[in-house]
């Protein structure tokens, strides 16, 4: 049969055959090659990507810890609450995410026992609610600061704080803790590379309920903003002056119209009678100074401050928001099909809201980049201050 179809075709036939049939075979190891090479060149950007939230996340959120806790000027509510979000951001990134880094090399496998997963997905769960409650106690006590100041200085104190960071937390575990006894509800989901809470239809499970808490208290943060924003419109101008005639009693002039004038003429021994109600009203502020009194410096920090806790918020939910809503498309569709590539950069989205937060701070608070500045090393201080000749010459 070889013999008579060489006889027919000829031997450039028979060579035109073998290299088809070769370029065939390399046709298709090329092609699996090339899914091959593309889940690799994924993988390994993947990894880059996840090591430097990592890194950042660590460096950034320790070191503004570490600022925090070192100068006693930032020993303040809103810094006692940024110094917990960090602390949790910072634990997330050491605690959670080397798992991922290890399921992404393990070509999206969980190497470990299902215990251990449940565990990661308890983490990853807490970490999410704790930032969400955090950023909503932090969104009332910003609307105290400005609204209800004298209320806010006299209560916020380190033992107010102390307790709203214990609720915070207590809140958090609640949610977090009683999946972790539903068979199924943590596992390995292997499109988003972790351990996590599984949504699945409604009438599934509970996850509906699970989901709207969540979306509650991020809605009910935004809430409050809006109302400090509103309360601040409304009183971005003062009332106009309104100009009342002073009354004249030997030359010592009182009443609403009165200037510092009448207390230097009846100083001065002009005119006879009682001591006028201005200065009364002057002698009696001096024994009263003790009281908390909100002036326009302390304004223009409270206002600082909830711009600063306000971007973090945002960024909360600019990161998490494509991720939530991809978990109430599988909520509410039944048998749906998310794809891939939109649930790897929601997943990874998510992943970066820890490592931004505080790049976004030490951006936005001016007190904690002087308190940096005045905590680096005394080379670099030294080589700031130096004429610039001097300076290339220390080089």
């Amino acid at each position: 049969m070889a013999n008579q179809s060489f006889a027919i075709d000829g031997p450039g036939s028979l060579l035109a055959v073998l290299a088809s049939q070769s370029g065939l075979g390399r046709g298709g190891g090329g092609g699996g090659g090339g899914s091959g090479s593309a889940t690799d060149v994924s993988a390994y950007f993947k990894l880059v990507f996840l090591g430097l939230i990592i890194c950042v996340s660590l460096a950034g959120n320790l070191l503004v810890s570490l600022l925090v806790l070192r100068d006693r000027t930032l020993h303040k509510a809103p810094y006692f609450f940024l110094l917990d979000l960090c602390l949790a951001d910072a634990v997330r990134s050491a605690a959670c995410f080397p798992f991922v880094l290890v399921s992404v090399r393990s070509g999206s496998a969980w190497t470990y026992s299902a215990l251990s997963c449940k565990v990661v997905a308890f983490m990853a769960v807490l970490f999410c609610f704790h930032a969400a409650f955090m950023l909503f106690c932090v969104a009332v006590t910003r609307y105290l600061a400005i609204a209800h100041h004298r209320f806010y200085a006299k209560r916020m104190t380190i033992w107010t704080c102390a307790a709203i960071i214990c609720m915070v937390w207590t809140l958090a575990v609640a949610m977090a803790f009683p999946p972790v006894f539903d068979v199924g509800t943590y596992k390995f989901i292997r499109d988003e590379d972790q351990c996590i809470f599984e949504h699945r239809y409604l009438k599934t499970n509970d996850t509906l309920g699970f989901m709207l808490m969540l979306a509650v208290v991020v809605l009910a943060t935004h809430g409050f903003y809006a109302k400090l924003l509103l309360f601040e419109y409304r009183h971005r101008k003062m009332k106009p002056v309104q100009l009342v005639p002073a009354i004249s009693q030997n030359w010592t002039f009182h009443g609403p119209g009165a200037t510092g004038q009448a207390a230097a003429n009846w100083i001065a021994g002009f005119g006879r009678g009682p001591m006028p109600p201005t200065l009364l009203g002057i002698r009696q502020n001096l024994h009263n100074q003790h009281r908390r009194l909100l002036g326009m410096e302390e304004v223009r920090s409270e206002r600082r401050l909830g711009r600063m806790f306000y971007t973090v918020t945002l960024l909360f939910l600019v990161l998490w928001a494509p991720y939530i809503v991809a978990c109430f498309w599988r909520v509410f569709v039944k048998s749906c099909t998310i794809p891939h590539r939109y649930l790897s950069i929601t997943v990874w989205m998510s992943f970066a809201q820890a490592g931004v937060n505080p790049i976004f701070c030490l951006l936005l608070n001016e007190d904690l980049r002087k308190v940096l500045r005045a905590h680096l090393p005394t080379y670099w201080r030294t080589k700031q201050h130096l004429p610039q000749d001097e300076a290339y010459c220390i080089m």
